[in-house]
């Protein structure tokens, strides 16, 4: 098939460019993504707070150009004008910041160990950046970089110009590190321990690096100072090698580097595995197709340029996180460093997520179209929970110590619901309740406040726990994941009833005065002063306006504390209507979130972080579903382009990169743990999903366009759909799925309740 490329004027102060002519079919999705989309990012502004991965999915390790200092966590910024060096990371966000990294760097002329000193000049017209490929030409050193990825190792090829002192750098970072030259083998060796979460007696991160030319001269230097005389290896707290080689102009330097987290021979291996018999060329292919092969499971067509390239730029990050964290052995087994004990055992672990961004469609995303590494993954979980006596709710790599819930509960149990088989889930499950009922060695593990949680049915606001009603609310939707779980494992009766009853406790904190929720103190008033635009304080990153609708799993429960439906979508309607007023008060400062929803100008939706991506589809849930439809393809519109600054906030480890993926397919997933995907507004005029089990979802929307954002008619397999939602079960067997597009709501579609998605209040009402 060929690819029709379509030439597209950005019109200045418009959205004109989004809806250009139409590209009809793609045959290469890989070439499609931009892995800069979201680098233009600061600490004080996120425009997706992305770095440019180069790596295949779920790989154990990534690279990147480095434009940051050394251990500064916005590695790569699309301002920047200088690289210093090409980085080894399992960076899943700025603000977690890295472990297990060590860098890379050509120069020629006069090798220096200082990081400033040794950057070089590039610009982004000499640049190119593929998930399985990058290159850049490095003007000060006059040095063309090029590399390609495997999961555990890469290989890059290096143009010099003539220099009889042309070298390469390895800079192994601070916090203890190593370095060994063996020059018998052209061959470097050394391991980083620097890692920015958690605590960990023995991490170290080994590699292994060969290179193809003779080494001509080599320089060893451990903090900051050149080695004397023939010295050929250095552990301090800060080392590094430089390998230099005589060049002529043209002439290439190919070196193979692979890690792991185990040992030096284990590094070996991994190189072995993966480079041996390959070069440069082979690597990059194989790369490629790998990417084709995952980014092929859903094809898009009857898009715009932009549209399409969004799409699977969103898609890329949708597969990278989190990383694996194993390694295979001489014996073909399957073994990890264990992140939550410091033993070398077996099994699957991975590490990088978390779950208070990613349970709502990341996971959800996995289960439905890669379903096989969540599989993986949840071994990992099981294996992580009889190694550290609990699950993570952010493993960088183990436990970190960020952000609140117990959000496991929903990871888990939508995976099983979902249909997710050979893993030990009833180990899982007693990990569940575990974490539901006691308090974790930190506030971030278990749930902090569950005595009172258990007691009251909410963390008190008075009881110097913070963001105490974030924490009720999504203890609250746990608690219905592990009632989900419970029924489908046809656990005891007593453990149903308890997790359905205190599923129900997000009612506690309903502040009928408002119609919002509110901190409540143990005595059971409601905190004073109360401000509902106020950020964080009972709050995590939002106010009261964010967290209202975080009651996934009762919607019509909520719509009824409100006064009914129609109250419900006023309410709704003033989140968009509301000025973007906000109270910073508790930061001391205005954080980037509160910037980034202020400039959205969509009132008070801050679409850039977590706890109200999902509202958007709640319409559905109160008869105008048109509203779902109007506003899902206003966000995807507005806030999503695939260009360095197409993110409106934090891309968060594939989340919201997931919510576009599933938007722009016609359905999210509102409530995990739940077999239903609630409808919005196709982006495209046609869709395919290729499911693992050889079925196919098949979507078509006919007259779909920039006017065009409403459902008019809406046929699955070749009958009306009355429903506002579908079911998994539905799409897995395979289905056809016919929208109508129109420019006019459809008022009399989905207004009937029994159109509406699942309530948990309907559900105890028809017992």
């Amino acid at each position: 098939m060929r690819v029709l490329i379509v030439l597209v004027m950005l019109v200045c102060g418009s959205y004109s460019h989004l809806y250009a002519q139409k590209i009809d079919q793609i045959d290469r999705p890989e070439e499609w993504v931009s892995t800069l989309m979201g680098t233009d990012s600061k600490v004080s502004f996120s425009n997706g707070n992305t770095y440019p991965a180069i790596a295949v999915p779920w790989g154990m390790n990534f690279w990147s150009p480095q434009t940051g200092k050394m251990g500064d966590g916005w590695m790569y910024s699309y301002a920047a004008d200088k690289i210093r060096g090409f980085k080894q990371t399992h960076q899943p966000s700025p603000w977690m910041n890295d472990y297990g990294q060590f860098s890379i760097m050509p120069g020629s002329h006069r090798p220096v160990i200082d990081q400033d000193q040794r950057a070089s000049w590039f610009s982004h017209k000499s640049e190119t950046a593929k998930p399985y490929y990058y290159s850049v030409y490095l003007a000060d050193a006059d040095v063309t970089t090029e590399i390609t990825p495997t999961e555990r190792a890469a290989i890059f090829r290096f143009t010099f110009s003539e220099s009889d002192s042309s070298f390469i750098s390895i800079d192994a970072f601070d916090r203890g590190s190593e370095v060994k030259f063996i020059p018998e083998e052209n061959k470097i060796i050394g391991y980083s321990s620097r890692y920015s979460r958690g605590k960990y007696e023995n991490f170290r991160n080994y590699f292994v690096i060969y290179f193809d030319k003779d080494v001509e001269f080599t320089k060893i230097w451990k903090d900051s100072v050149f080695q004397a005389g023939d010295v050929q290896e250095a552990n301090a707290n800060h080392t590094g090698a430089i390998v230099g080689f005589k060049t002529k102009r043209g002439d290439v330097v190919n070196m193979r580097v692979a890690s792991s987290f185990i040992s030096y021979d284990q590094a070996e291996l991994n190189l072995k595995r993966e480079l041996t018999n390959k070069d440069f060329d082979q690597v990059k292919r194989e790369a490629k197709d790998l990417w084709h092969k995952i980014l092929s499971r859903v094809k898009v067509a009857g898009g715009t340029h932009d549209q399409i390239k969004t799409f699977y730029s969103c898609l890329y990050r949708t597969v990278l996180f989190p990383n694996k964290l194993y390694e295979i052995n001489e014996q073909d087994e399957i073994i990890h460093w264990s992140p939550y004990n410091g033993k070398v055992l077996s099994g699957r672990m991975f590490a990088g997520t978390g779950f208070w961004d990613t349970f709502r469609a990341l996971y959800p995303f996995l289960n439905l179209v890669y379903p096989e590494i969540n599989v993986e993954m949840q071994e990992g979980l099981v294996n992580a929970y009889k190694e550290g006596g609990w699950l993570p709710e952010w493993s960088s790599p183990g436990y970190a110590n960020i952000m609140v819930g117990n959000n496991s509960a929903s990871v888990v149990s939508d995976a099983f619901i979902k249909g997710l088989r050979g893993y030990d889930i009833e180990t899982l499950y007693e990990a569940l309740l575990k974490g539901a009922n006691n308090e974790g060695p930190m506030t971030a593990v278990g749930r902090a406040g569950a005595p009172y949680y258990v007691e009251l049915g909410y963390v008190p606001y008075d009881v110097k726990i913070n963001e105490s009603a974030a924490r009720s609310l999504e203890y609250a939707y746990d608690d219905f994941a592990i009632y989900q779980l419970a029924k489908a494992l046809n656990k005891p009766k007593a453990d149903i009833d308890l997790y359905r009853k205190r599923s129900q406790n997000y009612k506690h904190l309903f502040d009928p005065q408002t119609g919002l929720m509110r901190g409540k103190n143990k005595d059971g008033s409601f905190q004073t002063p109360f401000n509902p635009f106020k950020w964080g304080d009972a709050f995590t990153e939002g106010n009261s306006w964010h967290y209202t609708w975080s009651v996934f799993h009762d919607v019509e429960g909520l719509a009824r504390l409100m006064g009914g439906h129609q109250s419900f979508v006023n309410k709704l309607d003033s989140v968009f209507t509301l000025p973007p007023i906000y109270d910073e008060s508790y930061y001391r400062g205005v954080i980037h979130e509160i910037r980034e929803m202020q400039v959205a100008n969509m009132g008070q939706y801050a679409h850039g972080n977590q706890p109200i991506q999902h509202m958007i589809y709640l319409y559905n849930y109160a008869g105008q579903p048109w509203k779902t439809q109007h506003w899902v393809r206003e966000t995807m519109d507005r806030m999503y382009t695939p260009y360095p600054d197409g993110y409106c906030g934090d891309e968060d480890n594939g989340q919201t990169s997931a919510w576009y993926v599933f938007s722009a397919l016609g359905f999210y997933p509102v409530c995990p743990a739940t077999n239903e995907y609630i409808l919005g507004a196709p982006l495209f005029e046609k869709a395919e999903v290729n499911l693992p089990n050889g079925k196919t979802i098949s979507i078509q929307a006919n007259n779909n366009g920039k006017d065009n954002r409403y459902v008019q008619e809406l046929n699955l397999n070749g009958r009306a759909h009355k429903k506002n939602f579908l079911t998994h079960e539905t799409l897995l067997n395979g289905a056809t799925i016919d929208f109508r597009m129109g420019s006019e709501p459809n008022k009399s579609r989905g207004v009937d309740p029994a159109a509406f998605p699942y309530s948990l209040t309907i559900e105890m009402e028809k017992e």
